[in-house]
């Protein structure tokens, strides 16, 4: 009889197993595929932002997805802490822009063999490559069936088999049956932190594709043209849409706008120049033109924004390649300037949830006991990571989620008596 089992070996799974551990020595980690860590090895772009060091309320403000939630499992673990569990067994932090948390070794390696070695100290026994097939609850106990039909009884059982993002990891939604069986709630799946897709000319014709724009303001647009939230952040077009830091944090909104206007396009708006008043640009771009009328406008505007930008922003102006500052009208000054500061296009949609770095949805929330991670349905069942309707920004947060949910369901799961 184990006293704790849990299912799923990424970030979450294997820091509620480490916390079981400290108060059980009768803990089992069961991991489908072989390799324990995988998603944490590709985090970061194999460097592995391990968590983020801005204030809560920061933090929280970047988990979209039901983040204030986490405010009551941050009182018993929160970002300092997992700085503090990492330091401390050997992975020196540093801290980079916008507060995120690296090893200093770039090596996301070195954070999964931390864990692992953690997990080894406290003898916690590691089954891979093994799938569970069944999870079933008699009078005091849980008993877990394997593929191969083997059975294995404990007290408690840690549902920690993340989301449906990334499937290659092992992220195949597993954990969404076995929550729903004990009576759960599953909360509808969608991507987020994903490319954008669109049909617009533009974008099928390719004509920006492969061009990046720096520290631009990029905004899903309401019904009313109001925007719904805008980030502000590089982006990228690509042969399908758009991408890039600023795309994937709006993509989650693409998908709700969609819901609430009940229709597959809706409007994205671009401005590229985020620091200035319309009325400043429009004097900027004046006196530029004015300053040199003989050139071209695509010359006397050239080094304001990417060259081939300033082109596509000028044909949909309406202003030819052969125009002059001396030919250049009042309107069409007014209407680069606008499209330079709203640019608006049509958007149709995400990649799909495989594609995503992070799953949408999930195990509701409102049936989890946020203080210990256990279900209020089900005593001894404990869920944590990405399985749970909790969804955060790319940077650091939604491994903060992780360590800080896997490292509370464990302790609790690692105590809990019937």
């Amino acid at each position: 009889m184990y006293q704790t089992i849990v299912i799923g070996g990424g970030p979450s799974g294997l820091m509620s197993a480490a916390a079981a551990s400290q108060y059980s020595d009768k803990v089992l980690l069961i991991e489908k595929k072989k390799g324990l860590g995988r998603k944490l090895k590709i985090s970061g772009g194999g460097r592995c932002n391990v968590t983020n060091r801005l204030p809560y309320d920061e933090i929280i403000r970047h988990i979209p997805g039901n983040g204030k939630f986490l405010y009551s499992p941050f009182s018993v673990f929160d970002n300092e802490s997992i700085i503090e569990f990492f330091e401390t067994r050997g992975v020196k932090l540093k801290e980079e822009d916008h507060g995120r948390m690296f090893p200093v070794s770039n090596r996301s390696q070195d954070v999964v063999d931390a864990l692992i070695k953690e997990l080894a100290v406290n003898h916690v026994e590691v089954k891979e490559e093994t799938a569970v097939q069944n999870i079933q609850r008699n009078s005091d106990h849980f008993i877990i069936t394997d593929a191969e039909g083997n059975e294995y009884n404990s007290k408690t059982v840690v549902i920690a088999t993340g989301g449906t993002s990334v499937p290659q990891t092992g992220s195949t939604g597993d954990g969404y049956p076995f929550a729903e069986k004990f009576g759960h709630t599953i909360t509808e799946l969608f991507p987020t932190e994903v490319p954008i897709t669109s049909k617009e000319p533009f974008i099928i014709r390719k004509t920006l594709k492969g061009l990046s724009l720096k520290d631009v303001s990029l905004s899903v647009l309401r019904k009313n043209g109001k925007p719904r939230i805008t980030h502000r952040m590089d982006m990228l077009f690509t042969h399908f849409g758009i991408s890039g830091p600023g795309a994937l944090r709006c993509s989650q909104f693409v998908y709700k706008e969609q819901k609430s206007q009940k229709k597959q396009e809706i409007l994205m708006k671009l401005d590229v120049f985020p620091d200035e008043k319309e009325n400043e640009l429009q004097q900027r771009i004046k006196q530029q033109i004015h300053a040199a009328p003989d050139k071209y406008i695509k010359n006397s505007l050239r080094g304001m924004i990417e060259e081939r930008y300033l082109n596509f922003i000028l044909e949909q102006a309406g202003v030819s390649e052969e125009t002059t500052g001396h030919h250049i009208s009042n309107q069409q000054i007014l209407e680069i300037t606008r499209l330079f500061k709203g640019f608006i296009f049509t958007v149709n949609g995400t990649l799909s949830i495989e594609k995503a770095f992070v799953t949408g949805g999930g195990v509701s929330i409102k049936e989890i006991e946020p203080h210990t991670m256990m279900s209020k349905i089900t005593p001894g069942l404990f869920f944590c990571g990405e399985v749970l309707d909790i969804h955060g920004y790319t940077g650091g947060y939604n491994i903060t989620s992780a360590l800080v949910t896997g490292r509370v369901s464990g302790m609790n799961a690692g105590i809990y008596q019937n």
